[in-house]
């Protein structure tokens, strides 16, 4: 390596290296930034919405809900059928995060699991024994 350093072209490819980056860092570059707005094909997802938020109007905890506010089922459906295409869109994206959302067989047992840690967490902290067979 020392005699890499002596070469002659070592020190001209370091200057050469140098001054290449800072005519780089000089450079600014614009950053631009603004809100894009969403665009979609208003016949296609006008479907879908309506189809994601039928399904999700199904539910039976969902029609229990609608009934207990005095609403039917058929009259949130004609409701959901009037909104406007953004509207209808929105509602949609939120019936995706509620079905997301829902209790299953995995949430269940996750639930029973954390009970169960927490009771033997309790059961320690007052000295107590645990002996599993």
């Amino acid at each position: 390596m020392a005699m890499v350093r002596k070469a002659g072209w070592f020190m001209a490819v370091a200057v050469m290296m140098a001054g290449w980056m800072g005519v780089l860092g000089s450079v600014r570059g614009v950053a631009e930034a603004g809100v894009v707005a969403s665009s979609f094909s208003d016949a296609g997802s006008r479907v879908e919405d309506i189809s994601k938020v039928q399904s999700f109007l199904e539910n039976k905890v969902v029609v229990q809900k609608l009934v207990d506010y005095g609403v039917s089922p058929a009259e949130a459906m004609a409701k959901v059928k009037a909104m406007s295409a953004q509207d209808l869109h929105r509602l949609a994206s939120l019936t995706d995060r509620a079905a997301a959302g829902t209790s299953d067989a995995l949430g269940f047992l996750i639930g029973v699991a954390i009970l169960v840690i927490l009771v033997l967490v309790i059961l320690k902290l007052m000295d107590k024994e645990v002996i599993v067979r």
